[in-house]
């Protein structure tokens, strides 16, 4: 017999000091091979061991009843296995150190079932949750709840299908009743909120193949969404509405479901892992407005039953149309895309590719650019980096080359100007290097917006919504190198600037020898909070309108669509003037004109109206071992909205005061605090830092004009609770003998201080009396 041999033999029993017993075989004192140990808690593994660690197929059971049979690796379970846990859940699938991850199906003790991926523990990737009731949630999860794409069914034939975040329903969607109407719009939170279009059952509807191209679906039939889908209200109206009467607008009702969480312990430490916590849905919508068309809906189908154009906050209905199926389907087409943008000025001769072309040069650029100056140590900017030769250049051939990587993209020339400004610039922005290298270069890449101006530049989002990229002219180019200089001293003198934060300004010279010029920017409009409005305002008048038939949700409007004065607490309206007077001074100073205050406007739902809240999602106090689910059908007392918006003193640790893509500057004083410094309180949403053009509370009141009175548009309410993001944009236009010739020719026609191209001087002084009357003092 060999000393191996001898080694590796059986022992009838070992028991140790702590009461621990192990019978099995051994390689010198260490369990190697098959074996069964028994701790002295009641724990029970029988399987492989390998040098004295638990390797290969083995089963272990807890004194609770709880057990698991399966692969495991070094001590942990890992691989593929099942468990059993003391309630009678199941789970079988893979493992990786404790915890489910990867492919995997779950049965818990209510019947409930989940069949997918998990990472962590958690439900994170595609996967199937049924419910013992009959719903059914299909899409994507992360960390444990229902994240991102996803078809929620109801056991009562209710769907939805579009967008979730956090387990509720947030973007675009589209809701499907079992009685066959349909909602297309978006949510918020679990709530409906912005515009949308209800059609009642049996009315003529957009056939679902119309909007495939926009929502997208796979080769399954699945439905799939974008991200940014919006509405296109326009391709939806009639154009007639009908008035109606206040009591048809604000009936509705809510929704019961319940709520609890999956938990679950291994009994050995060692072992040990935990299920997802609690994890909340939004209700299925069942309003009582939603699920008739008035008495005679039944008699009407398919006779022109009425079709409803809605608009929330918040869950709360405020406006409502009522308009003709027929002539809609008439005009109905896909919900809209971006926008369509002239692309004269940039790179039309590549023909389909040219958009993926420019982002993924871009991309490669800026990443080069950036790794490039970064590591050289950080020094106070001179004259000369400035200058004509501050330029760093690179060519970037598609096979690669010592110094670039290879690439899908053609062949560009890559120039990046006055790099160590715009590294100080970042700096002095608080931008960290490698957040903006993954925000702009990352896997997820960037994604093309629609132009709100006349000047046919392109412009491109982050994915993660931080930074605005847009295409150049060559004179405004030259403006910007130009004004350098003095941008850089005014942004250090004033934190508080509301001027366009500029992060890095680049040009890609294509093979065939086109130019095309870019400036990164901070996006105004990065914030958690859904933007209802946006404003595009000047202080003139002339052609300062849009036309109604091109309004969408997310269409930037101008002057003269305005019908909202803003009432702020008196310290946050002196903070912004006074800081609207610097910067209109520094751009006068440099003859810049034609430059706009971009408003973005939340509006919190108004608290009038409690009957028509569509019922938030509620916490419950009960626990169980599975997701929450949501019961459509059942009665509930809808909730009172919260009463306004809350200022109270500044605590640095209850809110996120990292600085973001727009504005650095320090938090604000309210006279309402007490003149100290404060944040902002949405009741039961959020708790924000209040900065000049950032998370600035303030009142709208509604102005009521003529065509509204006209359009036979309701709006419910006169004063709203609104949170307001701002800066000052377009400040590369300088007043220059083209400019000079545009006010003369115009004037001859129009007044003369109702064109935008005026001079400097007053420019800036008809901009900030337009100003004073949008947000005017209050008494």
């Amino acid at each position: 017999m060999d000393a191996l041999t001898r080694m590796n033999h059986w022992l009838e029993e070992r028991e140790f000091s702590n009461g621990d017993v192990y019978s099995g075989q051994l390689r010198g004192t260490l369990p190697h091979g098959k074996g069964k140990y028994a701790w002295s808690d009641g724990i029970i593994y029988e399987g492989d061991w390998e040098e004295g660690k638990i390797s290969g197929k083995g089963k272990i059971t807890w004194l609770s009843g709880a057990k698991y049979e399966g692969d495991f690796s070094g001590g942990y379970l890992h691989g593929f296995g099942t468990m059993t846990s003391p309630d009678g859940s199941v789970y079988s699938g893979s493992w990786r150190m404790n915890v489910r991850h990867g492919l995997g199906r779950k049965e818990y003790c209510n019947s409930d079932s989940y069949d997918g991926s998990w990472r962590e523990g958690l439900q994170d990737g595609s996967g199937s949750y049924t419910w013992t009731n009959g719903n059914r949630f299909i899409g994507n999860w992360k960390k444990g709840k229902m994240s991102g794409r996803g078809v929620m069914s109801w056991s009562n034939g209710d769907l939805f299908n579009g967008f979730w975040l956090n387990g509720l329903r947030h973007g675009s969607g589209v809701y499907k009743y079992a009685d066959g109407g349909f909602y297309f719009g978006t949510w918020s939170r679990g709530l409906k909120d912005g515009t949308g279009v209800y059609y009642p059952a049996g009315s003529k509807h957009p056939s679902l193949k119309k909007w495939h191209r926009h929502f997208g679906y796979n080769d399954t039939g699945n439905f799939i969404l974008s991200h940014d889908s919006s509405i296109n209200l326009e391709e939806l109206r009639n154009s007639k509405a009908v008035s109606r009467t206040l009591s048809e607008i604000t009936t509705t009702s809510g929704l019961a479901r319940n709520s609890g969480r999956m938990s679950e312990r291994f009994l050995d430490e060692n072992w040990g892992t935990t299920d997802p916590p609690r994890d909340y849905m939004g209700h299925g919508p069942l309003s009582k407005s939603g699920r008739s068309a008035g008495s005679g809906e039944n008699e009407g189908r398919g006779k022109n039953p009425i079709v409803f154009e809605r608009e929330y906050m918040q869950g709360v209905l405020i406006k409502e149309r009522i308009m003709s199926s027929i002539d809609m389907s008439r005009k109905a087409r896909p919900l809209d895309g971006p926008k369509e943008v002239s692309i004269s000025a940039c790179v039309s001769f590549l023909g389909g590719k040219w958009n993926y072309y420019l982002m993924l040069n871009l991309q490669l650029g800026i990443r080069y650019t950036v790794g490039k100056i970064t590591p050289v140590p950080r020094r106070e900017v001179r004259a000369s980096d400035f200058g004509e030769r501050a330029r760093i250049t690179m060519f970037f051939p598609r096979n690669g080359s010592q110094y670039t990587p290879s690439h899908k993209s053609i062949d560009f020339d890559w120039k990046d100007y006055c790099p160590m400004v715009f590294r100080n610039l970042r700096e002095m922005f608080k931008l960290d290097a490698a957040d903006y290298m993954m925000s702009i270069c990352g896997d997820d890449g960037l994604r093309e917006i629609s132009s709100p101006g006349k000047s046919g530049s392109i412009f491109y989002l982050s994915h993660d919504d931080r930074f605005v990229i847009k295409t150049l002219k060559r004179s405004e180019l030259k403006v910007l190198l130009r004004m350098l200089p003095r941008y850089y001293e005014h942004v250090g003198e004033h934190e508080n600037t509301l001027i366009t934060k500029f992060f890095g300004v680049h040009r890609l010279k294509l093979k065939w020898g086109k130019k095309v010029r870019f400036v990164v920017m901070g996006n105004m409009f990065c914030t958690e909070l859904k933007i209802h409005r946006r404003y595009d305002l000047k202080g003139s008048t002339q052609g300062r309108f849009t036309e109604k038939n091109k309004i969408r949700e997310k269409t930037t409007m101008k002057d003269l669509d305005l019908a909202y004065e803003f009432h702020m607490d008196k310290l946050l309206r002196e903070a912004f003037f006074k800081q609207i007077v610097l910067d209109c001074s520094f751009l006068e100073s440099l003859q810049i004109i034609d430059y706009s205050l971009l408003l973005g406007l939340h509006f919190r739902a108004p608290d009038q109206l409690n009957d028509i809240l569509e019922p938030p999602n509620e916490m419950s106090d009960q626990e169980n071992d599975s997701v929450a689910s949501v019961e459509v059908g059942l009665p509930r007392e809808p909730s009172i909205p919260p009463k306004g918006l809350l200022l109270v003193t500044h605590e640095p640790n209850s809110v996120n005061t990292a600085p973001g893509p727009h504005i650095r500057g320090s938090t604000l004083r309210a006279f309402a605090a007490g003149e100290k410094e404060v944040d902002l309180i949405l009741p039961g949403t959020a708790r924000l830092r209040v900065q000049l053009g950032v998370n600035m509370p303030a009142q709208a009141h509604h102005k009521l004009r003529q065509d509204e009175e006209e359009s036979g548009t309701v709006e419910l309410f006169e004063v709203y609770d609104v949170v307001v993001y701002m800066g000052m944009i377009d400040i590369l236009q300088e007043y220059n003998m083209k400019k000079r010739m545009e006010h003369t020719c115009k004037s001859i026609q129009y007044d003369p201080m109702s064109i935008s191209a005026i001079e400097p001087t007053l420019y800036a002084k008809r901009f900030t009396d337009f100003l004073l009357k949008v947000f005017p003092e209050t008494a």
